[in-house]
C-alpha cells in the first residue's frame, strides 16, 4: 500500500506517478496487469513507476475532488517535493483535479485521453455503465460506443465486453468513480494548475472530445496539445509514439 492506496511499481530512478481507470479498487491483476505493465513498460527505464489507484469502499457521494484529496495525502506523506505524473482518461481527470487543488505536489504533467470535462457521448456510455451495473447486469457492453463507429463493430465488441466482465463482480467502486467523474468540469479552475503540462489527444476522440481537450489546454498557463490524428480515446494510449512523446516531455528533452 501507498500510504493506504494500492500501487504496483517497476523501474528506477525518480518517482513517476501513473494514474489510471481501473474496475477494481485494487491493483491490476491477470490481463489487466499485462496490460497495465505493458504501458508503462517505457517509462521504467527512466523513472520508478508507481501505477497508482483509489482505495476501496469510498462513500457513494465521492466526488473528484475527494478522490484528487486522496491521492495528494499519499503523495505528500511518501515522496518528498512535487513529482512527474502520467494519467490517462478518469486518472488524467482525477490528476487535472489534483494539480489545481494541490499544485505544490505536481512538478511535470502528461495527461492522455482527457479534458476539463466529459463529453456527451462519455458521459452516455459511462451513465448505461452505472445503470447496468445497478441492476446486476454486466455493465461493460454500455461502453462499446465509445470505442467503434461501427455498428457491426459495435454488436461484435458488445458481447467481448459482455465476456470480459466475468460473472458476480462488486461494481460498487466503479460506479462511485464514473458518479464522481459525471459530476466532475474544472474549467472554471485550470488556471490554478501550476504545473508543465502536456496533453496528447486523438482527434477521433468521443469520450474527452478535441474540442474539449482544446479548451482545457488553453486554460492551463503553461501547457501543451498533441493531437494524433485518427486516432480513438484507447488507440491514443497504444500508438507507438504515445510513449516517446511522454517521456520527451517528462524528462524535459
Amino acid at each position: 500500500m501507498l500510504n493506504g492506496l494500492p500501487y504496483l511499481s517497476a523501474g528506477a530512478g525518480p518517482a513517476l506517478i501513473v494514474l489510471l481507470h481501473t474496475p477494481q479498487a485494487a491493483s491490476p491483476t491477470g490481463l489487466a496487469r499485462w496490460s497495465t505493465m505493458r504501458l508503462v513498460r517505457p517509462f521504467t527505464k527512466h523513472f520508478t513507476v508507481y501505477v497508482v489507484t483509489r482505495p476501496p469502499g469510498l462513500p457513494p457521494a465521492t466526488t473528484m475532488a475527494d478522490l484528487a484529496a486522496v491521492h495528494a495525502q499519499a503523495i505528500a506523506a511518501t515522496f518528498e517535493g512535487p513529482v512527474k505524473m502520467l494519467a490517462i482518461s478518469t486518472g488524467g481527470a482525477i490528476a487535472l483535479q489534483l494539480a489545481a487543488d494541490h499544485p505544490d505536489l505536481v512538478d511535470r504533467l502528461v495527461l492522455a485521453g482527457t479534458a476539463g470535462t466529459l463529453g456527451p457521448i462519455g458521459r452516455r456510455a459511462q451513465r448505461a455503465y452505472i445503470k447496468r451495473a445497478r441492476q446486476g447486469r454486466r455493465p461493460s457492453p454500455a461502453l462499446a460506443e465509445i470505442v467503434t463507429e461501427s455498428p457491426i463493430g459495435r454488436r461484435l465488441l458488445k458481447g467481448l465486453l459482455w465476456l470480459s466482465d466475468g460473472g458476480h463482480q462488486d461494481y460498487t467502486d466503479a460506479i462511485t468513480v464514473l458518479n464522481a467523474e459525471d459530476g466532475f468540469d474544472l474549467r472554471g479552475r485550470l488556471h490554478d494548475i501550476k504545473a508543465a503540462t502536456l496533453l496528447i489527444q486523438g482527434d477521433k476522440d468521443v469520450v474527452y472530445p478535441l474540442e474539449l481537450a482544446r479548451q482545457t489546454v488553453e486554460g492551463i498557463p503553461d501547457a501543451r496539445l498533441l493531437v494524433y490524428p485518427g486516432r480513438s480515446h484507447d488507440r491514443t494510449f497504444t500508438d507507438r509514439r504515445f510513449a516517446p512523446d511522454a517521456l520527451a516531455f517528462l524528462t524535459g528533452r
